[in-house]
């Protein structure tokens, strides 16, 4: 499953989620569920500094920030990461976390999971040969 797809699923099962965006390991947006760039931009600039700052504050000893979530009277911003992939979603007011944050978390599987398989190859059609020869 490709990473549009894979949003387009989150989004249709988890309800709170309003908007998400899939970035991989040097920022750049795999995939966005949000029409306009500038907003697709804002989403996921936000939510990847909020795991750099909770790194740089609490990701001592080798270990990393992997998933955070800052919550406002009109909704939460969720990020989690995965390997060389990293999730940020905005919800409505008062969402269930746990389950959000499993559902993210789901997302980035089904979408690593997909990058790392190998692409099928195509054999060469045979030729056939012409009847009676």
């Amino acid at each position: 499953m490709d990473a549009a797809s894979a949003l387009a699923d989150l989004t249709e099962i988890s309800s709170q989620l309003e908007e998400a965006v899939l970035v991989d390991g040097e920022g750049a947006v795999v995939a966005s569920t949000i029409a306009d760039d500038s907003g697709t931009q804002r989403l996921a600039g936000g939510g990847l500094a909020m795991l750099e700052a909770a790194e740089a504050r609490f990701g001592t000893g080798g270990r990393a920030v992997t998933q955070i979530e800052a919550s406002l009277s009109e909704g939460s911003i969720f990020a989690a990461r995965d390997g060389n992939l990293a999730i940020v979603a905005r919800t409505s007011a008062a969402p269930a976390s746990g389950l959000v944050l499993y559902d993210l978390r789901s997302c980035l599987r089904t979408v690593a999971e997909a990058r790392e398989k190998p692409k099928p190859r195509r054999r060469a059609a045979r030729k056939s040969e012409p009847a009676g020869a």
